[in-house]
């Protein structure tokens, strides 16, 4: 049996890179699939490679700055599916690179609002029907800046240390429930993230950024993903309010 056979995976922000790359792990162990995400040009793309794997998988479009979309969104999973079994809350993005004293009052919130409110407003949800279902895995995406600081990246890191710090309180609140409750820090991965960041379009501060990790690559977006399946499932079944490093070395500099 497929280590995730007829359970319900939901997963944020996985029309691309990382959240991508889980949701097609997901649907290849076996599990309905809903992924939550705002509409992009990557949607019929992403979806057919999902539904490839399990067919049932299904599309809900979503904020996760709006309670109420993903409120809405964790609704329509337990309507259709009867559960929601594991759930990864993936969404993020990386904000305007620039030192904290640059950084605009909006710049800071739109990062802190999507980037750990968001996964405030998906854990609530999420964890309003576990606890009645009596069990299920939350896992959290943060970063290797979750541990770490980082130069003209204050908002990001800030937000992304919140993620390990409420990943860690609510694996002590919930763990009599049977929920577990975990999260990854992935170093810098090979994603359209990095792109967008400019990253992979200057080949000297790629090289930095690759120099960074001491086993002088990028990771990909699968190797995060394979960390996730772990953590989903009962692989991992007395692991709950840790942070795996999936970082080339990154943090034991």
């Amino acid at each position: 049996m497929k280590k995730l056979e007829n359970k319900t995976v939901f997963v944020t922000g996985g029309l691309s890179g990382i959240g991508r790359a889980c949701a097609v792990a997901a649907a290849e162990e076996g599990a309905n699939v809903v992924v939550a995400d705002i509409k992009s040009v990557a949607l019929d793309e992403a979806m057919r490679e999902i539904t490839a794997e399990s067919p049932k998988s299904i599309f809900v479009e979503c904020d996760v700055k709006a309670k109420d979309q993903i409120e809405s969104a964790v609704a329509q999973v337990v309507e259709k599916f009867g559960s929601i079994d594991v759930a990864l809350n993936n969404a993020g993005v990386p904000g305007e690179s620039k030192r904290l004293g640059e950084l605009t009052e909006e710049e800071w919130n739109y990062v802190i609002h999507v980037n750990l409110t968001g996964i405030f407003n998906c854990m609530r949800a999420e964890l309003g029907y576990m606890v009645k279902q009596k069990g299920g895995v939350i896992v959290n995406m943060s970063s290797v800046l979750g541990k770490a600081g980082f130069s003209t990246s204050s908002a990001y890191v800030a937000a992304k240390h919140g993620v390990i710090g409420i990943t860690k309180a609510a694996a002590l609140e919930y763990a009599l429930d049977g929920i577990r409750i975990n999260a990854i820090c992935p170093g810098f991965i090979n994603t359209p993230m990095l792109t967008k960041e400019g990253i992979n379009e200057d080949e000297k501060v790629k090289q930095r950024i690759i120099g960074l990790h001491p086993m002088n690559r990028l990771g990909t977006a699968v190797e995060i993903a394979k960390s996730f399946i772990f953590l989903a499932t009962d692989d991992s079944s007395f692991i709950t309010g840790s942070s795996l490093d999936v970082d080339g070395g990154y943090l034991a500099q």
